[in-house]
């Protein structure tokens, strides 16, 4: 085994915990569930989290906070936009909407998440931004193994075989 630390293409696996600094409340956590594996450098962290975990060995935690520069980004306000009521019939015949229910509208580059902020009879507001935008973020990370990538992985840019997901 050798002296293994998180780089550049190696492919780590961590279990963590991201809560949020002033209130505490936790957003995301791996406690209790498989721990998260990604691969190093290929952007499929928050840029702050690989950058703040560079040069752990295993078994190492490293806590650290990121400002919101670091994490999703700054709140974008042009990421609110009203959408037609009417886009929404079909969902509505099967659940009516409310505010702060959580939806996924259909644009032209895919899939685009977003949380409705108001609604009237004709419109409805949904806020695009991510749901941590503009919060700085807390994260408490375990190295749990690590191992250098594959040729593959690195021709395609994400983890392979056990312990490996798509996003």
């Amino acid at each position: 085994m050798t002296d293994q630390t998180v780089k550049e293409n190696s492919v780590a696996t961590v279990h963590y915990t991201g809560t949020l600094p002033d209130s505490k409340e936790v957003f995301d956590s791996s406690e209790g569930r498989d721990p998260l594996t990604f691969l190093v450098g290929h952007r499929q962290m928050i840029p702050g989290f690989e950058e703040e975990m560079m040069g752990a060995k295993v078994g190492e935690r490293r806590e650290f906070t990121l400002t919101a520069d670091r994490a999703y980004g700054e709140r974008d306000e042009e990421a609110v936009l009203q959408i037609p009521r009417e886009n929404f019939a079909p969902l509505e015949e099967e659940a009516s909407l409310e505010k702060g229910m959580q939806l996924v509208a259909q644009m032209p580059h895919g899939p685009a998440p977003f949380t409705v902020i108001e609604l009237t009879d004709e419109i409805v507001t949904g806020d695009f931004n991510h749901a941590l935008a503009g919060q700085s973020l807390t994260f408490s990370v375990e190295v749990v193994e690590l191992r250098d990538a594959s040729e593959e992985e690195l021709a395609h840019g994400h983890v392979h075989g056990p312990g490996g997901h798509h996003h």
